[in-house]
């Protein structure tokens, strides 16, 4: 088996990307082994640096490492998916709060033409997932508290083992676009309040989406 070729940057920070797209695509499903002589071989690597990877996916709770039984992709619970729709809405809810009093034109003009975007996406699921969260970090990066930005960036990779469950429903696209718009309107309004509670109930919207009927 031919090896993939790998960028230059550190061996088991390249291998630890490579795995981290396998679970968003579902290639590693949830509660799944992850056989690390077979993934060693595809990638032409010793299992060190492939152990040093999967350290860093079991800090980021992408991976759960079982005594004498390896590794295996988290498995989501009720529970794990509210308490991480819990601190999303109070970090993001938080910023967008900032964002709708500090904000520069310029600033609400990227966010209207990402949202514009997000419009133009609507059809095309994939896509819609990707812009939906560069306006959400993109919010964070404006809010402008790394620490806030890479809390959530790590809870929304966790999310992400849940997210084909959400925005599947039928009509959640749609309801999410209009949820967008209340949050873009209390920027442009310059209302923090209303900013702050249209993100929570973007959040609450979702939650609800996304838990098992």
């Amino acid at each position: 088996m031919s090896a993939l070729t790998l960028t230059p940057r550190a061996l088991y920070e390249e291998v630890a990307e490579q795995l981290r797209q396998r679970i968003f695509r579902r290639e590693l499903e949830p509660g799944s082994w992850i056989d690390e002589l077979k993934i060693a071989e595809e990638f032409g690597i010793s299992r060190t640096p492939l152990r040093e990877a999967l350290k860093v996916l079991a800090a980021e709770g992408l991976v759960t490492m079982k005594v004498r039984r390896g590794a295996y992709v988290t498995e989501m619970s009720e529970k794990d998916l509210r308490d991480v729709y819990h601190l999303l809405s109070l970090l993001e809810s938080d910023a967008a709060g900032v964002v709708a009093t500090t904000a520069t034109p310029q600033q609400l003009k990227e966010l209207q033409d990402l949202h514009a975007e997000l419009e133009a996406a609507a059809a095309e699921r994939e896509r819609f997932f990707a812009v939906n969260e560069r306006f959400h970090m993109l919010l964070l990066e404006l809010a402008d508290n790394r620490w806030r930005s890479q809390m959530v960036a790590d809870l929304r990779k966790v999310m992400k083992l849940n997210r084909h469950n959400s925005l599947l429903k039928q009509g959640r696209i749609e309801d999410s676009l209009n949820e967008h718009r209340a949050i873009l309107a209390g920027m442009v309004a310059r209302d923090g309040k209303a900013t702050v509670k249209a993100m929570q109930a973007h959040f609450a919207q979702g939650l609800e989406a996304a838990t098992p009927d």
